[in-house]
């Protein structure tokens, strides 16, 4: 989610949910142009959907705990000087038969009315959601939600709703109805087949084969630390992970054999949502299952997120593919001050010597991107500091909310930045030695390229018009041409030529560089230099 720099035009709003499974708040500034800024978070687990399936009701144990946590919620916003509180239910509320005197509780106790929202409702506020965090200007695209209490399914076409469904198949509904007082393989099937025939006789199939889906809620982002931490991939934030099909099937058949108290040991997954992850894992095979897509784009946001963009009415914009990734790294490099004509030039010059060398280094047109993103952010470590900016740069990328791209993606990224100057990748280096053979060799491929570009600045007068590449017998030989009004690139050659054994090295022969006239210009070996 952007992060934008707060000024007068921001509205800071708290939204709290209130869900079968937990209560949830953010408080955040929200511009006028839809750019949210979270201030604070809070959230507990009242299980207000727990026996409601046979009651009817909501327990008064689970009804105090919630109004309890809406009380601490609102007083927080509060303090935190909140303009706008919103508060909304949802299933469980929705479908208890004293709905009224929960909802009455929470007036009583905060002055603030609870909003019980439809299913419709809520399937919007996840989608309004989505429509500002992935980039849904294109094609079919499936979100659901997967509540406590039910699911949400919001069908789009070029972002444009198409249809909406709301199914009662929410996670602690369906673990009551068919996993207690245990989860066993023959109850997960069961707890299946109900889901398939009601996904049959409420969402079309035609036309929608194969269209993209996002998940929201917390059976994703569980799913996503679960297949992200079996990768050994750390990230902030699992939004953007996609899951295939095959991985979700196999995390689900491994939870599904395991007791409660053995899922709660299982790395990325929270242990408060080990005794219904199995039933939200289960709708969501279903879900994949009927639409068959490539794989599930996981989403961190979702009705909160929402709620907070309805509050501020911000209606976000249907974004082509690649434009919300490209404003988000543009967004976040601005809030970090970088030097934009330096960052352009090593992006524009490493572009460059990536179509010559790619294809001798199994190099990808993904891999390009991450190397233009890479480049355009390599020196946003200036924001902290000079001394060691390049670890600056690692850490700020890596903890950036950048959309329309991969938690893996955005790792490669801080990776290549952080190595554009200094020490070469070694395995002892933070977070270097843990990721996976072929990330790490995509990473010192694309690295030794950025170093050799940003050499190629050294001024950082963007001297350097255009290099010519050429395989010339052992070695690659990179002729400089200056660039309108330059008259001189000896220090940009110098400066490239010091930053080349990384290159040498990825492509196995000697970099030569040369001016125009055919002179080869040399430098010692590169050290910790810009």
């Amino acid at each position: 989610m952007t992060l934008p720099t707060s000024h007068q035009a921001d509205l800071r709003i708290a939204a709290i949910d209130i869900g079968s499974n937990s209560v949830r708040q953010i408080i955040a500034d929200v511009s006028s142009a839809g750019a949210i800024r979270v201030v604070d978070e809070m959230k507990a687990m009242p299980r207000l959907g727990d026996g409601l399936e046979s009651t009817g009701a909501l327990s008064q144990i689970a009804v105090d705990s919630a109004v309890a946590a809406v009380q601490r919620m609102v007083m927080l916003a509060r303090q935190l000087a909140a303009a706008r509180i919103e508060i909304v239910a949802t299933s469980a509320v929705r479908d208890a038969s004293n709905a009224a005197v929960f909802t009455a509780q929470v007036l009583a106790a905060t002055g603030h009315p609870v909003r019980v929202l439809s299913g419709e409702e809520e399937a919007l506020l996840c989608y309004r959601s989505a429509l500002a965090h992935f980039e849904l200007g294109a094609g079919r695209t499936v979100v659901m939600d997967i509540g406590g209490g039910s699911l949400e399914l919001v069908l789009a076409k070029d972002g444009l709703i198409e249809r909406v469904a709301s199914l009662p198949f929410g996670a602690v509904r369906l673990t009551e109805k068919f996993l207690t007082p245990a989860v066993r393989p023959r109850r997960v099937r069961a707890l299946r087949e109900h889901v398939r025939e009601g996904l049959k006789k409420a969402v079309p199939v035609k036309d929608w084969r194969g269209a993209q889906v996002i998940g929201s809620g917390g059976t994703f982002t569980n799913l996503a630390g679960i297949v992200l931490s079996r990768q050994r991939v750390s990230v902030r934030s699992p939004h953007g992970t996609r899951v295939t099909r095959a991985e979700l099937e196999h995390v689900l058949e491994w939870l599904q054999r395991m007791e409660s108290y053995e899922r709660q040991q299982v790395p990325g997954l929270n242990p408060a949502r080990a005794d219904i992850i199995v039933a939200g894992l289960a709708v969501a095979a279903e879900v994949l299952s009927r639409f068959d897509p490539r794989d599930l784009l996981t989403s961190a946001y979702g009705i909160r997120e929402g709620l907070l963009l309805e509050a501020a009415k911000v209606t976000p914009t249907v974004a082509d593919p690649g434009v919300a990734r490209e404003r988000s790294v543009r967004e976040f490099a601005e809030r970090c001050h970088y030097e934009e004509p330096h960052a352009r030039q090593v992006m524009a010059l490493s572009l460059q010597l990536f179509d010559a060398v790619a294809s001798r280094l199994d190099l990808t047109a993904a891999d390009r991107r991450i190397l233009a993103d890479a480049a355009l952010l390599h020196d946003v470590g200036y924001h902290i500091n000079y001394e060691k900016h390049h670890k600056h740069s690692f850490h700020l990328i890596s903890h950036a909310d950048l959309l329309g791209m991969s938690p893996s993606e955005q790792i490669m990224i801080a990776h290549i930045a952080r190595y554009h100057r200094g020490a070469a990748p070694k395995l002892k280096h933070e977070g270097f030695g843990h990721l996976d053979k072929p990330t790490r060799e995509r990473i010192v491929k694309l690295s030794a390229i950025l170093r050799f570009a940003d050499g190629m600045d050294r001024g950082h007068v963007s001297a350097v018009g255009t290099m010519a590449v050429k395989w010339a017998g052992d070695a690659l030989r990179v002729t400089v041409h200056e660039s309108e009004g330059a008259t001189n690139v000896r220090l940009e050659c110098w400066g490239a030529s010091r930053k080349r054994s990384l290159l040498e090295q990825v492509l196995d022969r000697p970099v030569v560089v040369m001016l125009q006239d055919g002179t080869e210009i040399s430098a010692d070996e590169e050290g910790d230099s810009e």
